[in-house]
């Protein structure tokens, strides 16, 4: 089997094997992954898996990546409200308690790698839906997620094995 191979993100910058780009975090900046809280707008310090990529069908062609994909649809979302049994899951719309859509107008969710964080287990209000993802256009921060510039998170793509990592690095 392979080394797996880690990718590294700061607050400001995103590097993979072969290539580098800039990158936001979360409005509330790094923080400890032990006082990581929904909600906060932090983004988590420490190495989360990259286990799949989810593209919007409609806006970009299917991603080259070794990843699993799965093709976003209009009826998708992911939980994150801490009382609820899917928390920090995908879930399937419409959906009773709080939820993030994963269809969205601004394209930020066009291409969604959910990160490893708070997944196994999950822990209810550790912190979900923690993506890397499309940056917006002036480049705001975040609500945790790390995100960079769209032609960059594809060439990333095409770069992530299974079980690579991503390391958020202070």
């Amino acid at each position: 089997m392979p080394a797996l191979r880690h990718f590294a993100a700061t607050s400001t910058r995103i590097a993979w094997p072969g290539g580098a780009a800039r990158c936001v975090v979360g409005r509330s900046g790094l923080i400890a992954a032990d006082a990581k809280r929904e909600g906060d707008g932090a983004t988590p310090l420490g190495t989360w898996i990259m286990r799949e990529v989810f593209w919007r069908p409609d806006r970009l062609l299917q991603p080259q990546s070794a990843l699993r994909e799965t093709a976003i649809t209009p009826d998708m979302g992911w939980c994150d409200d801490p009382a609820s049994p899917d928390y920090n899951r995908r879930v399937a719309l419409p959906f009773a308690m709080s939820h993030e859509k994963l269809w969205r107008e601004d394209g930020l969710y066009d291409l969604i790698v959910p990160l490893g964080w708070n997944d196994d287990p999950v822990i209810p209000g550790r912190g979900s839906a923690i993506f890397l993802h499309v940056a917006a256009p002036a480049w705001t921060p975040t609500e945790g997620c790390v995100a960079t510039d769209r032609e960059s998170l594809l060439a990333l793509l095409r770069a992530v094995r299974p079980g690579d990592g991503l390391v958020v690095l202070s």
